[in-house]
């Protein structure tokens, strides 16, 4: 294994040793992007359920519509054109290098199919942010560069999969997607504890998810919307059972990726042959990484409830691009089920963007930062590893033998045998 970070605030010739840079992960406005995370963060808030509850009875006054946050969903800003154009600038005027730029919406691959028929973005791989329910949690995986013949019948078999989860199928899914050596399966954020099931849970069910299945998982993502603490316990997890890390930027706003991969190889296929069969990955984190990840957080937000006045109609207001069931159960843009929004939700969006302000920008940055020896990663240096991990999450890995996870005895060992035995079918 063979996997480089640098960190171009620091390293500003990283890249000149090499040809291309990729950008994995980033979404367009064809996710869809639940709501329910509102509820369970109400749950644990008296006052802002108090408010929603309030809010929920207005709504039923007025308009006879139940508030359901478990349907609802909202989509990212950007159409895939302007989602592709964005990670490319950031490359090719940013870096000088050439391109490649892999969209990844959840359950869809809708941006790239409508994409590979516009001559700029011709050559953009076929990919997809696959969910696999799993236990009690949904994982991610980055699906990328589908074949084109028979990317609608993969996603079909996917999609079903998700519907309906039976674990006994998922073997035969992920050998489907490994038998093709163009393809290459990332596992996404994977210390994200994304259904609140908490951490140590999360920790253990993704240990026995990369026991059982991990010799068909290419690579670990290191995530540019995640935090340093995370993506250094990716870093520990990934050194635990050998396996290259990613670079992905789970981009939902206008922020181009934070993290980029640089490479030698002329196309796509030959950076997923340096993943894939080489386990080599040089993983570039750009300046905007080093931003403080609370205003990161909030910019997102930002770019999410912007107002975009070039970009097609119904599409261009925030209350457009949110979705809710209305009085017959059909989901609409909120844009129609009210005359304008609440005034309290104006009011805060108001006050977020503020940050906008140049001062008060500067000002938050200050407040926000951490000391710069707290950002630094340790891969391949094991005491200063478990330490980092030990601090953010209490505990070092430790993976208890289940049914389903006695098959491996020691994480990095079996990983390589199994990926040996994979790879040899490809």
């Amino acid at each position: 294994m063979h996997s480089r970070l640098s960190y171009q605030w620091k390293e500003p010739r990283a890249a000149e040793e090499y040809r291309a840079a990729v950008s994995l992960h980033g979404h367009t406005n064809r996710s869809k992007e639940g709501l329910y995370f509102i509820v369970e963060y109400a749950s644990r808030r008296p006052l802002l359920r108090l408010a929603l509850a309030t809010q929920e009875r207005k709504a039923w006054a007025k308009s006879s519509i139940t508030v359901n946050f478990f349907r609802s969903y909202w989509t990212p800003p950007m159409t895939p054109l302007a989602a592709f154009r964005l990670e490319r600038d950031q490359i090719e005027r940013g870096l000088g290098l050439a391109s490649m730029v892999s969209l990844t919406d959840h359950d869809s691959i809708e941006a790239p199919l409508s994409l590979r028929i516009i001559a700029e973005a011709a050559g953009t791989p076929i990919a997809v942010e696959w969910s696999v329910p799993y236990r009690n949690t949904t994982l991610h995986l980055g699906i990328h560069n589908l074949p084109g013949d028979g990317a609608g019948g993969i996603m079909a078999r996917l999609a079903e999969y998700t519907k309906n989860p039976i674990e006994e199928a998922l073997p035969d899914l992920l050998t489907m997607l490994h038998h093709n050596p163009d393809v290459l399966i990332v596992l996404n954020h994977p210390m994200w504890d994304l259904a609140g099931i908490g951490r140590q849970f999360h920790i253990q069910t993704v240990t026995d998810f990369v026991a059982q299945y991990g010799n068909w998982m290419h690579a670990f993502e290191l995530g540019g919307l995640r935090s340093w603490e995370e993506n250094r316990a990716v870093l520990e997890f990934a050194e635990k059972w050998n396996q290259v890390v990613i670079g992905g930027g789970d981009r939902h706003g206008a922020e181009p990726s934070a993290v980029l991969n640089l490479t030698n190889a002329g196309s796509f296929p030959e950076f997923v042959h340096e993943v894939r069969h080489r386990h080599r990955c040089h993983v570039l984190f750009m300046p905007q990484y080093a931003e403080p990840f609370v205003l990161r957080m909030l910019q997102s937000f930002l770019d999410v409830v912007r107002e975009y006045p070039d970009f097609p109609k119904g599409s261009r207001r925030w209350d457009e691009r949110v979705f809710h069931p209305d009085r017959n159960g059909v989901l609409q843009p909120l844009a129609t089920l009210w005359k304008a929004p609440p005034a309290f939700i104006e009011v805060f969006f108001s006050a977020i963007r503020l940050l906008e302000v140049a001062p008060i920008r500067r000002a938050a940055q200050l407040a926000m930062a951490k000391p710069q020896h707290e950002m630094s990663f340790a891969f391949g240096k094991g005491q200063e590893a478990a330490s980092q991990w030990k601090k953010a999450y209490g505990s070092p890995f430790s993976r208890t033998p289940t049914m389903k996870s006695t098959a491996w005895r020691t994480p990095a060992a079996s990983l390589r045998r199994s990926r040996r035995n994979a790879d040899s079918t490809s």
